[in-house]
């Protein structure tokens, strides 16, 4: 049996969209509500609870419980119809016993004993009989192939080897059959509706056109085929094991890491996911807790454009105060220092009280740190940027231009440019008193939100005009960039 793991996304989802139904356990009734009634025999439990669950998406969830009597008999019951999907049944001590469907029609009864499992019965549910016929072939299918797959690994010759391929390749040829055989016979089932959305459109041979190769042609097929008969405002997807799993499939392997096609593509999924009550929230969180902190520089760009044309405009219905809070100050904080734009201006305080800006600082590179020094990351990194900057840096004509955060450590911020001879850096810090004429004069322009120092130690790099060309890097990924820089911008012999 399969241990029920109640997952909880990450980010800004609520706690009541992990609940898929709130609902209080029953007992077994003979009336017929508005909603769902799902009537449950579960031997040998008395007594007790038992569940059912389901997926959002790749997450597992409960869904609803029932208070089995002294003959093992409940009822799932509310006045409020569960989202279809694929849904599971749950023990009491939370292992998942079986899979089932729960489509529009949510009056039905289950019948099964833990000591023969596969021999349960749904009565009064078509779209189960379809499902349970279905998952016992394939299931069948599923450990013949997993019998070959281990003859293969353990073959100690290669006509065994070969035999075994072959014999693997000739039952994954039936398990496809018999998927497809189901869309066809069942077309309209919720069977057929989950098959369809598993599938993955196979490359096509690469074809020759004027008389070439095009090898492009078979990732732009799988790519254009890739969501053929799924659309994004079906609330089912959700509620399945595989879903989320193939969203982020297509995501790493079929759009480009470029903002500008991840927007493409997440503007086309939210427009039409608007009508689906529950997708379109969960596409929604999903796409900014993954952007909100992305993984590849610049993808913060779809992050603030979620933010501007989704919860800037009223999206925010799901959100409690904290997370809209949460959400509005780290847009606002990357607005300014997005790759391509002038770098905010800094007109701050060298070690010595004397005004500095930035603009003034005359390098092919100038390379910002921001830092404080009663941070432990930063006494580890600030001295690995030195070894950077004179083992390399320094003779690309870069130029670090230091900033310390935390104007209440300035004679801990100054020892340790001393003990770790940073005397090469321009060094520089804004006063307590020039924060606060900012912070008074209501100006959202304080160092933090202007380079969106979340974090310490923070970096960007700037090219001549001081324009942002990398952030967010660590301090090799800065290495190799600038060595990339020099060589494209060296003069060709």
């Amino acid at each position: 049996m399969r241990k029920l793991v109640v997952a909880f996304m990450a980010g800004f989802l609520l706690p009541n969209l992990l609940i898929a139904q709130n609902t209080k356990p029953t007992t077994a009734t003979s009336a017929k509500p508005i909603g769902h009634s799902i009537e449950i025999v579960l031997k040998p439990y008395q007594n007790t609870k038992v569940y059912i669950g389901t997926n959002y998406g790749r997450n597992r969830v409960l869904a609803d419980s029932a208070l089995l009597n002294d003959k093992s008999e409940g009822v799932f019951k509310s006045t409020t119809k569960l989202t279809p999907g694929i849904y599971f049944l749950v023990s009491p001590k939370y292992s998942i016993l079986f899979d089932f469907l729960v489509d529009e029609s949510q009056h039905f009864k289950i019948i099964a004993d833990t000591l023969s499992l596969n021999a349960f019965q749904i009565i009064g549910s078509k779209e189960n009989e379809i499902f349970k016929a279905y998952s016992k072939s394939i299931n069948d299918l599923g450990m013949q192939l997993s019998s070959i797959e281990n003859k293969y690994k353990t073959a100690t010759n290669a006509k065994d080897s070969a035999s075994f391929k072959e014999l693997y390749l000739t039952k994954d040829k039936e398990v496809k059959a018999a998927r497809a055989n189901v869309i066809k016979t069942y077309p309209g089932s919720m069977t057929s509706f989950f098959l369809n959305v598993m599938q993955r459109p196979e490359a096509p041979a690469i074809p020759t056109i004027n008389g070439k190769l095009d090898s492009l042609y078979p990732y732009y097929y799988v790519k254009n085929h890739f969501w053929d008969n799924v659309i994004f405002n079906d609330n089912r997807l959700i509620r399945t094991p595989f879903f989320e799993d193939k969203l982020d499939e297509y995501f790493k392997n079929y759009v480009s890491r470029e903002p500008d096609s991840i927007i493409e593509e997440v503007q086309y999924m939210l427009t039409v996911a608007k009508t689906g009550k529950e997708i379109y929230p969960f596409l929604l969180f999903k796409f900014t807790n993954k952007y909100i902190a992305p993984e590849f520089m610049g993808q913060e760009k779809v992050f603030l454009h979620l933010f501007q044309n989704f919860f800037a405009k009223g999206d925010t219905v799901l959100l409690n105060e904290a997370s809209k809070k949460s959400i509005t100050e780290r847009a606002y904080s990357m607005m300014a220092n997005q790759l391509g734009l002038a770098a905010p201006s800094l007109i701050i305080n060298t070690p010595e009280n004397k005004k500095i800006s930035l603009y003034d600082q005359k390098a092919p590179y100038t390379f910002l740190a921001f830092w404080d020094p009663t941070c432990s990351h930063c006494k580890v990194e600030i001295p690995r940027l030195d070894s950077f900057y004179k083992a390399t840096w320094k003779d690309l004509q870069v130029k670090i231009f230091s900033v310390n955060i935390n104007f209440k450590e300035l004679a801990a911020w100054k020892n340790f440019i001393h003990e770790n001879h940073l005397e090469n850096w321009t060094h520089a810090y804004q006063t307590e008193e020039d924060l606060n004429k900012e912070i008074k004069a209501g100006l959202p322009t304080t160092i933090r939100q202007q380079y969106d120092v979340f974090k310490t130690p923070t970096f960007y790099l700037l090219d001549v005009n001081k324009k942002i060309i990398a952030k967010n890097l660590s301090l090799e990924q800065f290495n190799d960039f600038l060595k990339n820089a020099n060589n494209k911008s060296a003069p060709k012999k």
